[in-house]
């Protein structure tokens, strides 16, 4: 998966220029869930909340609707992933629940990304995506594909910037040797996983501003070696 180096599954990756929420609120991305009685007879419905899961396979329909291979989307959140890079649904939601989306449609090198961070649950700010992609698919359906596609423009995704423009390498804080040792990949994400585990937000002591200039560095160190 070399064309998506630089953003990153876990941690979150949040686009350039995109503004953070404030505050947070709660949302109504559930689902139905149909109830029997003893007898089999009697039904009725019940709203359960979405499980991460839930809205992942929401938001991949939509893409895939849009002609966007699951293989070309990157849901990059705060909640650890499983191997094939999407995000865990039995965790807790993180202290910062926000999600960005990433996607790239056929051979176009260009991707496109959407960011939620309203809700206060990951599940909800996927399903947000999810919603607000398959409203926007509506453009389409009714002939407006050349509006649908100036809208895109604005979610085209830019690369994220450096820290203050510190290199990575002063970010992570590697030694002359370091930088110049063959293994030097290997010295980057020690020291990224180590400095995440002392800065990450959900910890005591933790350090939303460091965590975020930390994963930028690591994101920067990927691209230029092309981990």
């Amino acid at each position: 998966m070399a064309e998506h180096e630089s953003i990153s599954s876990f941690p979150l990756c949040w686009p350039t220029g995109w503004k953070r929420a404030k505050t947070r609120k709660r949302a109504d991305f559930g689902k139905d869930k149909r109830m029997r009685d003893a007898t089999g007879n009697a039904t009725w419905k019940i709203r359960e909340q979405l499980s991460v899961a839930d809205a992942v396979d929401r938001l991949l329909a939509t893409l895939r609707r849009m002609g966007v291979p699951d293989y070309n989307v990157i849901i990059s959140t705060n909640v650890q992933v499983r191997l094939d890079g999407r995000p865990y649904s039995n965790q807790r939601d993180p202290q910062d629940p926000g999600v960005a989306v990433y996607w790239r449609k056929g051979t176009v090198k260009e991707r496109k990304c959407m960011a939620v961070d309203q809700y206060d649950r990951v599940a909800d700010n996927i399903a947000a995506v999810a919603a607000t992609l398959e409203a926007m698919r509506a453009i389409d359906r009714y002939g407006g594909a050349e509006i649908l596609e100036r809208a895109f423009l604005g979610f085209q995704a830019l690369p994220p910037p450096m820290s203050a423009g510190r290199p990575w390498q002063d970010v992570l804080g590697l030694t002359p040797e370091q930088r110049q040792a063959k293994n030097v990949r290997a010295i980057a994400e020690d020291r990224f996983r180590e400095l995440a585990h002392k800065y990450h937000p959900d910890h005591s002591g933790g350090d939303a501003e460091r965590f975020s200039e930390i994963s930028e560095a690591i994101r920067q160190a990927r691209a230029d070696m092309s981990f």
